[in-house]
């Protein structure tokens, strides 16, 4: 699909001139106008929450707002099976098959796999990994479902992150649809529970080393916030993306954590969703969350090293 050349041009325009934005850590009103000329930039609704739980400081824009999940519940999803495997609730050792006729849309794992199968374990990765979708359905269907994941995110504190329905279901949410949403804000202080080194992650350390090392050798996101981040930081990610669907717009989701080398976590969040009936230009919002990553690596560094306004 194309877009106008003046489109383009003004979009290219508006992104170029997020350098002239001042950044300060005193000054986070600053931040949420760079992240308003990104979004006058794309058009539709972006929402952005950073959280770095080690430095007690957090900052987002449309925050509290619900975006629609698509495929980032994925990276919950397999921490609730790392729970339950830990805690001997579900042998993560277990074999499940599936036949041909159980494939959908995106199976790059299970479509491969349906001769022989694979364990919990390798649903899990693969659901984190490259998001396969029947991977995700084989697994919820052994955690309880929507409804059981749903259970975990409440334990966990997070009142607003929900879980409705299967993939591909999933990725269907009409505007003023409250069903398979989260906000930003919520999505990124999950994360940072699950992934957590205190008394909060409901994950073992073994447990957490292991889904940090899945989302990290997750490769959906590689052009998203990671692309913008310093390459001597280590980040893992888990995307999320919406079909042509009538009365939606949209989506593009990106959430993830990112060690700097003092290997302090910032936790993210990041949310498009487009005007309904909006052509959709994937390759410029990827630009759009690439030049999030920067922003976040600039926030995360001005906490350690603040200056003057």
């Amino acid at each position: 699909m194309t877009l106008d050349r003046r489109s383009m041009i003004a979009g290219a325009a508006a992104l170029a001139g997020m350098a002239c934005v001042p950044l300060d850590r005193s000054a986070d009103g600053r931040f949420s106008a760079t992240f308003r000329i990104l979004e006058r930039a794309l058009g539709g609704r972006l929402g952005v929450a950073f959280h770095a739980p080690a430095r007690h400081a957090h900052i987002a824009y449309r925050g509290d707002e619900r975006f629609p999940m698509c495929s980032t519940f994925k990276t919950s999803l397999a921490a609730q099976a790392l729970s339950l495997g830990q805690d001997g609730t579900l042998d993560l050792s277990e074999r499940v098959t599936w036949t041909a006729d159980d494939l959908i849309f995106h199976t790059p794992f299970t479509g491969e796999r349906v001769a022989q199968g694979a364990t919990l374990s390798e649903l899990a990765h693969a659901a984190q990994t490259v998001s396969d979708n029947l991977a995700a359905n084989l697994l919820l269907d052994r955690v309880g479902g929507p409804a059981g994941l749903t259970a975990f995110w409440r334990r966990l504190g997070d009142e607003t992150s929900r879980l409705d329905r299967m993939e591909t279901a999933v990725n269907f949410v009409p505007e003023g649809d409250v069903r398979d949403t989260t906000t930003p804000v919520a999505m990124a202080r999950t994360l940072a529970k699950m992934l957590a080194t205190n008394s909060e992650s409901p994950l073992a350390a073994p447990r957490r080393r292991e889904l940090r090392q899945w989302m990290i050798e997750s490769t959906t996101g590689l052009k998203r916030v990671r692309a913008g981040l310093p390459e001597d930081w280590v980040a893992g990610d888990k995307t999320g993306n919406s079909g042509a669907h009538p009365g939606m717009g949209y989506l593009r989701g990106n959430i993830g954590f990112a060690l700097d080398p003092s290997e302090a976590p910032t936790f993210f969040a990041v949310y498009h969703q487009s005007p309904v009936g909006a052509p959709i230009d994937g390759q410029r919002v990827d630009a759009a969350f690439a030049q999030v990553g920067r922003l976040l690596a600039e926030w995360a560094r001005r906490l350690d090293s603040p200056l003057p306004t």
